[in-house]
């Protein structure tokens, strides 16, 4: 008898051990959104039935991280019962998306945004790329004109939550560029392999409306760019390129790289990606504590009008 319970004993503890084992092993699964209700990057379009490049990538990545990738232009997704199903919500996104817009996909429904922001708050996850900070605008005061003031308190609550607002991007000879990145937290993953001194040539954004509680990876050095010839919105000082934040009890991870396909294709921005999804879910560990007002402290100075 006392054999048998310890019998019974082991077995109970192993089944346990491999039902952890396996609730561990269950991937995170994460809602790729690629709705553009304005501009529409080619790296994200979906031409003759087939799945975009970033769909694509974003599958082989899933596969060798344990995440399990949704991908749509469907805004028609954003359901409180689909939302509950995802740990976190990718975006390359474009404009309003509570509006068909340019691409013409069924767009959000207008109380979803609300509702994506308070899962997010709630401890959702977060990854924006590029142009996630070309969404929701803030709604502009037509007295001071379009671009050239931060919005304080007014600043739409999408971008509240992401962190920051594009403004331009250089044109003519200044539209793409070697960018330098000044690494500011090794620790952080993704960042941790990245070599001291990198500068991947992408069309940068000049951005506003950086919010206080960032935590800075990668500052954009405005020093080695192109000022002239159309890159008059980089005559500025240093300001966040990608960044960590916690929003509630959210994860938030924004890089501004992934206009071109070279870049995606580039093994040193894939690892910051992994590093930022792999951290949005909850699979990794990194710092959150706002760093922007010591390691960028005049982010918030704008290009000349």
């Amino acid at each position: 008898m006392r054999i048998f319970n310890i019998a019974i004993t082991l077995t109970a503890a192993l089944a346990a051990a491999l039902t952890a084992t396996t609730a561990m092993a269950a991937p995170k699964k994460v809602l790729f959104f690629s709705k553009s209700s304005g501009f529409e990057h080619d790296v994200i379009k979906v031409q003759n039935g087939q799945p975009s490049l970033v769909d694509k990538l974003l599958k082989e990545i899933g596969a060798t991280n344990n995440i399990e990738f949704t991908c749509t232009k469907d805004g028609t997704i954003f359901t409180p019962e689909n939302i509950a199903k995802f740990d976190a919500f990718m975006f390359y996104t474009t404009g309003d998306l509570t509006v068909p817009g340019a691409d013409k996909n069924p767009p959000m429904p207008k109380e979803a945004k609300a509702q994506l922001l308070d899962a997010i708050r709630n401890g959702k996850g977060f990854i924006g790329t590029h142009s996630a900070c070309d969404t929701f605008h803030t709604v502009e005061d037509p007295s001071i004109g379009p671009g050239y003031h931060n919005d304080g308190d007014k600043t739409d609550p999408y971008i509240q939550m992401i962190g920051g607002e594009f403004i331009m991007h250089g044109g003519g000879q200044a539209h793409f560029q070697p960018g330098r990145m000044i690494v500011v937290d090794k620790a952080f993953p993704g960042i941790s392999g990245l070599p001291e001194d990198f500068a991947p040539v992408e069309e940068w954004y000049s951005m506003k409306n950086f919010q206080p509680n960032l935590h800075v990876l990668l500052i954009q050095d405005t020093s080695t760019m192109m000022k002239a010839m159309g890159g008059a919105c980089y005559d500025r000082p240093n300001y966040p390129a990608t960044w960590s934040s916690a929003y509630g009890k959210g994860r938030v991870f924004y890089t501004s790289m992934g206009h071109r396909a070279e870049v995606w294709n580039d093994p040193m921005f894939q690892q910051i990606l992994i590093g930022g999804l792999k951290w949005a879910v909850g699979d990794a560990t990194g710092d959150t504590t706002p760093n922007i007002n010591k390691v960028t402290p005049q982010a918030s100075a704008l290009p000349p009008k």
